[in-house]
C-alpha cells in the first residue's frame, strides 16, 4: 500500500493520543463482556426455554448450543421507503443462516423515523433523540444473550449512527450491517429543487410540487439524492462493516439477494467459536473512524456526520473533534460529485464506480487506512460485486465510467474535502464548502434574528429579507428543541441569492447532507439554549462568515448584553417525552447525546 499522507497519519495518531484512556477501558469492558456478560453458557435453562420456545425448525440447534445464533435487529417499517424492504428480510436470513449451519432470530426492532416525512413539522425535534432511542432499543434486543453475532438492518439518518452505538456496546460479538438499495432514479434531483424554489417564490402551485416530489420520490429503496442516509452506506465501506459495494444495489436487483446470504455466511464465519474471530469492538478503531471521516470528505457527504461521527466514536472509546475533520478536509481531494455537490444521484455513482473506485483512489493516494474488516481485508472493498450463478463474485473495480461524477484522486473535483470547521466569538461551527460556490465563502452582512424556520418562511414572504442579510435561527440546537434539520429554509434563501443579494444562515440547528447552496454555518456551539452568544446576537449586528480564513465572528460587543430568553419547551406530537433527553444532551461537537454523557462515554 502507498505510504500514508502524513496529515491523515498526524491526525490518526493524534486521534489515538487523545483516545488511548478511553479505548482502553472499553477494550477492557468488551473483554469482560465476552468472558462473564452477554453470553448464552450463562443463561439457566429457565432462560433458554423463553429464548427457544417458538423457534420452529430451529429449536433442537439452538438448544444444543453448538452454533451460532444470530440475533437480527431490525428497522423495519413500511412507511420509510428505504426499510420497506426489510420486510421479509428475517426469513431470507433465517434460510440463510441455515445453509452454514447457523440459525437466526429477530432480537428486536428499533423505530425508523422518516426526515423526509417529518421535514419542517413538529415531528422533526424529535429526529435527532431517535438515534439515543435506537441504540437503547439495540441494547435492549442484544440483552438476551442468546446470541454470538449480530445482523443490523438499517440504512437511513440516525437509525445507521443509533444501531452501531448500540451494538458497540456488545462489541465482543462480530456484526455485520445488512443494506436494501436505493430506489430507482426518478426526476432528477435539481428539477425537483427548481420547482421547490417556483413554488417558494409563488410560481408554481401545490399540486406541481407534490408531482414533482411523487415523481421523486416513488418506489421500495433509499432516496436517491446524497444525503445523511446513503453517506451512512458509504460509512459502513469505509470501516469495513458492510459487504464491499453492496450499498447501492436497488432492492429488485437480482443481486441484492444474493449480497445478503453473502452477508449471513460471513458473519457465520467470523464469530467466536470460529478460525476467524472478528468482534465488532476491534473492528471500529481509531483508523476505522478517520476512514470514515475521510471517506465523508472524498465524497461530499452529510454534515449530520460531524455530529454522528463523535458519537459513533464514542460508543467504542474514541474521542473525535470538529479539529480533525478541518485538517483532515485539507489534504482529501473530493473525487465524487453526487447532488447536492453535483447533478448525479446515487445510481449513477454506483455504475460509475462507486465505492470500489472511491476506496481503491484514498487507499492508492495513502489517504485510507488498511483497517480491520468483517472480511479477509480492506483490499477487497477495492472491487465490486457481480452474479455468479446464484453466488457473488467480487471483480476489480477499474477507471471510472463517467468522469463527471467520479475522478481519480490525482485530478479530483476539489482539492479539498469541503467540510470547514468555522470559529470566533459567535463559536464553534461547520461549513459546507462542497456545496456552495467558491464566490460564496465569505459573506458579511447585518444579522436579522429569528427563534424559529416559520419565522424566516414569514418575513420571507414580507419581502423583509429582500437585501443583504445573515439569517441566524437560534434556540434550535440540542438542548433547546432536539436540533431539527431546518431545510423550509433552503428554497427561499437561494431565491433571495438567485436575487443578487448576498445571503448566509448561521443556526445551532442542522442542515444535514441536503444543506443547497446558501453558505451556512450549522451546528453552531455552543448552542444559544445553553448560553452560547447566538443567544446574545440582535438584529443589524454585523457578522462574518468566511470558509477561507475559518471565521465566524461578529463585531458587535457581545459582553454587557443580557442573553435573550430561550422560548418554552416544545409539546404535542410526543415531543414533551424527550425532555429528559433535551435537558441532558451534551454539545453538538460531542455527538449530543444525552445517553452517552449520562454514561459518561
Amino acid at each position: 500500500m502507498t505510504e500514508m499522507n502524513p496529515i491523515v497519519a498526524a491526525v490518526t495518531q493524534r486521534i489515538i493520543t487523545r483516545s488511548a484512556p478511553g479505548r482502553r477501558a472499553y477494550l477492557d469492558f468488551i473483554a469482560r463482556q465476552g468472558e462473564a456478560g452477554t453470553a448464552r453458557g450463562n443463561l439457566s435453562c429457565g432462560n433458554l426455554a423463553h429464548g427457544f420456545a417458538a423457534t420452529g425448525d430451529d429449536k433442537r440447534v439452538i438448544r444444543a448450543g453448538g452454533a451460532m445464533n444470530i440475533g437480527i435487529v431490525t428497522a423495519y417499517n413500511d412507511m420509510l421507503s428505504a426499510h420497506q424492504p426489510y420486510g421479509r428480510y428475517p426469513e431470507q436470513i433465517k434460510l440463510f443462516a441455515r445453509e452454514v449451519g447457523a440459525t437466526a432470530q429477530v432480537a428486536g426492532g428499533v423505530p425508523a423515523m422518516c426526515d423526509g416525512v417529518t421535514q419542517g413539522q413538529a415531528g422533526m425535534d424529535l429526529s435527532l433523540n431517535s438515534r439515543d432511542n435506537i441504540a437503547m432499543g439495540t441494547a435492549i434486543a442484544l440483552s438476551h444473550a442468546m446470541f454470538e453475532g449480530v445482523a443490523l438492518l438499517g440504512i437511513c439518518d440516525k437509525i445507521v449512527p443509533g444501531l452501531l452505538i448500540g451494538a458497540l456496546r456488545f462489541g465482543h460479538l462480530p456484526a455485520v450491517f445488512v443494506p436494501a438499495g436505493p430506489m430507482p432514479s426518478g426526476l432528477p434531483n435539481k428539477e425537483k429543487a427548481r420547482v421547490r424554489q417556483l413554488y417558494a417564490e409563488g410560481k408554481a402551485s401545490k399540486a406541481e410540487l407534490l408531482e414533482a416530489e411523487a415523481a421523486s420520490y416513488h418506489s421500495p429503496g433509499t432516496c436517491t439524492f446524497y444525503g445523511t442516509a446513503n453517506s451512512n452506506q458509504m460509512l459502513l465501506e469505509m470501516m469495513g462493516l458492510q459487504l464491499p459495494g453492496s450499498s447501492f444495489v436497488q432492492p429488485r436487483d437480482g443481486l441484492r439477494p444474493a449480497l445478503t446470504r453473502a452477508a449471513i455466511h460471513r458473519l457465520a464465519a467470523i464469530g467466536t467459536g470460529g478460525d476467524d474471530p472478528r468482534p465488532l469492538g476491534r473492528i471500529v478503531d481509531e483508523r476505522a473512524i478517520v476512514n470514515a471521516i475521510v471517506g465523508l470528505l472524498a465524497t461530499g457527504g452529510s454534515t449530520n456526520h460531524a455530529i454522528h461521527l463523535p458519537a459513533m466514536a464514542r460508543a467504542a472509546g474514541i474521542s473525535i473533534d470538529w479539529e480533525d475533520f478541518d485538517r483532515l478536509s485539507a489534504v482529501v481531494p473530493q473525487i465524487a460529485r453526487i447532488y447536492p455537490g453535483g447533478g448525479a444521484d446515487v445510481n449513477a455513482f454506483h455504475a460509475a464506480g462507486g465505492m470500489g473506485f472511491v476506496i481503491s483512489e484514498l487507499r492508492g493516494a495513502g489517504l485510507a487506512h488498511d483497517i480491520a474488516t468483517i472480511g479477509s481485508g480492506f483490499a477487497d472493498w477495492t472491487k465490486v460485486p457481480e452474479l455468479a450463478g446464484s453466488d457473488v463474485v467480487w471483480r476489480p473495480v477499474g477507471a471510472s465510467s463517467n468522469a463527471d461524477v467520479l475522478a481519480p484522486a490525482a485530478a479530483p473535483f476539489a482539492p479539498d474535502g469541503g467540510m470547514r470547521l468555522v470559529a470566533g466569538n459567535l463559536g464553534r461551527a461547520i461549513f459546507k464548502t462542497s456545496a456552495v460556490t467558491p464566490d460564496r465563502w465569505t459573506i458579511e452582512a447585518p444579522a436579522r434574528i429569528f427563534a424559529d424556520q416559520d419565522a424566516v418562511l414569514a418575513a420571507f414572504k414580507a419581502g423583509e429579507l429582500d437585501r443583504d442579510v445573515i439569517v441566524v435561527v437560534r434556540f434550535q440546537g440540542p438542548c433547546a428543541n432536539g436540533m431539527p434539520e431546518l431545510h423550509k429554509l433552503t428554497p427561499p434563501l437561494g431565491v433571495l441569492q438567485d436575487r443578487g443579494f448576498q445571503v448566509a444562515l448561521v443556526t445551532d440547528g442542522r442542515m444535514s447532507g441536503a444543506s443547497g447552496k446558501v453558505p451556512a454555518a450549522i451546528h453552531v456551539s455552543p448552542e444559544a439554549q445553553a448560553d452560547g452568544p447566538l443567544a446574545r446576537l440582535h438584529d443589524g449586528d454585523m457578522i462574518k462568515l468566511c470558509a477561507r480564513t475559518g471565521l465566524l465572528e461578529t463585531s458587535a460587543d457581545l459582553s454587557a448584553r443580557a442573553s435573550a430568553p430561550p422560548p418554552p419547551q416544545p409539546v404535542g406530537t410526543g415531543r414533551e417525552l424527550f425532555a429528559l433527553m433535551r435537558a441532558a444532551s451534551d454539545s453538538a461537537e460531542h455527538g449530543a447525546s444525552a445517553m452517552l454523557a449520562a454514561a459518561g462515554l
